[in-house]
């Protein structure tokens, strides 16, 4: 008879394939040679960009250029697809939903050795940039940009830029 406390350790280690470094307790680790972009959604009033989030969400093109993107993702909340649409449309791709809440892991196991971006929320690129373990502050007001990058020995460093209107 199987015990539940080792299908328990199974489930919790079959949720870790793939994401390098998982352990549980401690940061979450993104792969060698990846990059991780992470931005908040434009200004917005309501669910909407105002004329400035607009300009800043085309803004977000020149930001990136000579950036690489391979994908982006939103937690599919309208401002935030509306904030990732210009980028989309000027890189010919398609807007990836992953869930709102903490979406480290599937970022971590998506972008493995790729180049993507994540256009969130304040609380979901705090939650992102802790499970990093990355150095305070996270990019969370309207115009910061992060991009987080490892190296073949996943190091990792930040730059960080503005995108302004």
């Amino acid at each position: 008879m199987v015990s539940r406390r080792w299908i328990m350790v199974a489930a919790a280690a079959l949720a870790c394939v793939g994401v390098t470094g998982c352990s549980g307790s401690g940061p979450s680790r993104m792969a060698p040679d990846s990059r991780l972009i992470l931005t908040r959604h434009a200004d917005r009033l309501g669910d909407e960009l105002t004329a400035e989030g607009q300009a800043r969400a085309r803004a977000l093109v020149p930001a990136l250029q000579g950036v690489p993107v391979d994908a982006i993702y939103t937690p599919g909340i309208h401002r935030n697809e509306q904030t990732a649409a210009p980028l989309a449309a000027a890189r010919g791709l398609t807007l990836q939903t992953l869930g709102v809440e903490n979406p480290t892991a599937d970022l971590v196991r998506q972008g493995a050795g790729k180049s993507v971006v994540w256009v969130g929320n304040k609380n979901n690129l705090t939650a992102i940039w802790e499970s990093l373990g990355l150095p305070a502050p996270a990019p969370v007001e309207y115009g910061d940009l992060a991009i987080v990058e490892t190296d073949a020995q996943a190091r990792m460093t930040i730059k960080r830029r503005t995108v302004a209107p």
